[in-house]
């Protein structure tokens, strides 16, 4: 039926009002009185989530608190959704009204699931083994616990595949994740002679764990797969996730050839173990933070499906910076953002729908990418011969007007014919030393300054787009050769930055940030100790480090699990040289990090429960 929408509101000069209905805008007149209407043909299901934006020089420029939900009618009168909490310093409303109350401070845990250990699992951490960790962090008073990407990385069960960032389906969890004992595998001698030997190792043995674990899921697929197909459970999950289940089983069926439903049957099952510990999870007042991969492989579901939506023909990476010297080239294709633009970032739109059954908030990994991205040309390995996408290049005839060479510190831009871009890596030593003063004038122009508005707008068109999609609460890791125009996008759109003290970013940190030890990539505060100081870190020394965090201003203080241990010098794992998660340096690194203590263990050890409480209640970040 055709519906007209009417909404009072007075913009500025330049501004315009907009309604979406189901991810489609639908531009509004404006009236005397500061009314803005529009008439559109609409489905009741349209009008059970939509929601008013404010349009400025073809981007969002403001977006509604919360969204609205109506009954079908000729007129619909709306009123702008402001928040309605003064000093509320968020500009959407978030699905865990924890993060909006003024002022809140909390503190949470860091660690992947396959790091977990746990008395049921089977050689690697599980979603089961999560609900240990829940109480732990509730009984403590944490309000959060952040993972690593739970996603589908399988290929062929190898070493390469424990990469968790090199996914091959952005919607898909991995299977590895499932709890055996809970689809029908029998806990008969053999499997708890397995297990016992698997559990028994210090670290994942991935290759041997995937074809142990596998193989049982073949066997209880072949036993009672077609059973469990033909329910009613079975059968909505597939049509509610028709959208990228279909493709994703195809996808998987075609490389192992056998059968779509045994994927759909196996993501069914990952599905229900996962969303009955995030809604334990929340019942506890803690709320899991997920972890969206800036990229997705060139040998995804995705891009097999969807080809247009990438950039096949080069890979994603880094400049070299703290974390690799020579760069990083992480080895997917970067984003065809103008397609994807085409249909108002549907995709994106949906895997962050995906993401938010599980999670109430999110780390946007490398959000740099999303200003713009270091793209690497498929004939180089190197991060270092990589070059800005989208950037405004130079023209050869500027350089050589300019009396510079082009060899050694220009590489061609192969999104712009003729034009070149500096190297980051530039071979200038041997230059005479005007020559070296004039490039190095166009190096920092053309790095921190040339670019700068470009890059603004190019994440100005997607986020806003994006965030309005969930209610998760969004966090941006920022840390790197970080554009001047960063820190005021992230400002606009509330996004959390993320703070660490190895990583200064010359000022202080600000309250809409996460602050943390150290991450996944880096070593933990035992290591970083050693290093400095040739011995291991005291319990007392850590207290101390982590209470300069938590009572900073950060909102949230998010620390790996491994951190928080160190506070127990009994229950603290002796060989912490071997705590590190990930090397960024090494492509070929093994994913392979396991707590050394099973998470029963953790939640029932009083000591380091009350000493985490302790800190908590004293830094203000103790969540009731």
């Amino acid at each position: 039926m055709k519906t007209t929408f009417s909404i009072h509101y007075q913009t500025q000069w330049g501004e315009s009002l907009c309604v979406v209905l189901q991810d489609k805008k639908h531009p509004m007149e404006w009236h005397d009185g500061a009314v803005w209407t529009a008439t559109i043909n609409v489905s009741a299901a349209a009008l059970k989530d939509y929601y008013y934006i404010v349009m400025r020089d073809g981007v969002i420029a403001r977006s509604e608190w919360e969204h609205h939900s109506a009954a079908a009618a000729p007129v619909i009168e709306d009123h702008w959704h402001d928040c309605p909490f003064e000093g509320c310093p968020f500009v959407r409303r978030h699905t865990a009204g924890i993060f909006d109350r003024p002022g809140f401070r909390g503190a949470g845990t860091a660690v992947p699931v396959f790091s977990l250990r746990g008395e049921g699992d089977f050689g690697i951490g599980d979603f089961r083994d999560l609900r240990p960790l829940v109480d732990w962090a509730a009984a403590t008073g944490q309000c959060i616990i952040q993972l690593l990407p739970v996603g589908d990385t399988t290929r062929r069960g190898e070493w390469k595949d424990s990469y968790p960032y090199s996914p091959i389906s952005s919607f898909a969890l991995h299977p590895l994740y499932l709890r055996l004992q809970e689809i029908g595998v029998k806990e008969d001698a053999a499997f708890r002679r397995v297990q016992k030997e698997l559990n028994a190792l210090p670290e994942l043995d991935y290759p041997r764990v995937f074809k142990e674990k596998m193989s049982r899921v073949r066997k209880a697929w072949q036993d009672h797969g077609a059973k469990d197909c033909g329910s009613a459970a079975f059968r909505r999950f597939c049509k509610a996730n028709a959208y990228w289940l279909d493709e994703y089983a195809g996808f998987c069926a075609r490389r192992d050839s056998n059968e779509p439903d045994y994927w759909r049957w196996i993501q069914w099952h990952l599905d229900r173990q996962f969303a009955e510990e995030a809604a334990y999870a929340r019942s506890k007042g803690v709320h899991f933070k997920g972890d969206l991969p800036i990229g997705v492989s060139a040998d995804s579901a995705d891009a097999y499906f969807h080809p247009q939506l990438f950039n096949l023909d080069s890979s994603a990476g880094a400049p070299p910076d703290f974390f690799s010297a020579e760069g990083q080239n992480w080895g997917f294709p970067t984003y065809n953002w103008d397609e994807m633009a085409r249909d108002g970032y549907a995709w994106w739109k949906s895997r962050l729908r995906k993401m938010s059954e599980y999670f109430d908030a999110f780390r946007i990994d490398h959000i740099l990418g999303f200003f713009r991205i270091w793209e690497i040309p498929k004939e180089y390995s190197s991060g270092s011969m990589g070059h800005f996408n989208p950037a405004i290049p130079y023209r050869r005839e500027e350089i050589e007007a300019m009396g510079l060479p082009l060899e050694g510190l220009f590489l061609p831009d192969p999104r712009n014919e003729g034009c070149v871009q500096p190297r980051i890596l530039p071979e200038s030593a041997g230059l005479p030393q005007w020559q070296q003063e004039s490039f190095g004038a166009i190096y920092n122009d053309f790095f921190y300054h040339r670019n700068d508005e470009l890059w603004r707008r190019n994440a100005e068109r997607k986020l806003p787009e994006l965030l309005d999609a969930t209610g998760m609460l969004a966090c941006g890791e920022d840390l790197g050769m970080v554009p001047d125009c960063v820190p005021g996008v992230m400002e606009h759109e509330s996004i959390l930055s993320l703070e660490m003290t190895s990583m200064d970013k010359g000022r202080p940190w600000p309250a809409l940030a996460v602050c943390a030890t150290s991450s996944h990539d880096m070593a933990t505060l035992r290591m970083q100790f050693a290093e400095e100081n040739g011995r291991d870190m005291e319990p007392w020394e850590v207290r101390r480090v982590l209470w300069d965090h938590l009572s900073s201003q950060p909102m949230l203080a998010i620390f790996p699990l491994q951190d928080w241990v160190a506070l127990d010098g009994r229950l603290r794992r002796p060989d912490y040289e071997n705590e590190r998660i990930n090397q960024p340096a090494d492509p070929a690194h093994h994913w392979r990090f396991r707590m050394h203590l099973t998470m029963e263990q953790l939640r029932d050890a009083t000591g380091l429960r009350t000493e985490v409480t302790g800190l908590l209640k004293d830094s203000n970040r103790y969540n009731i």
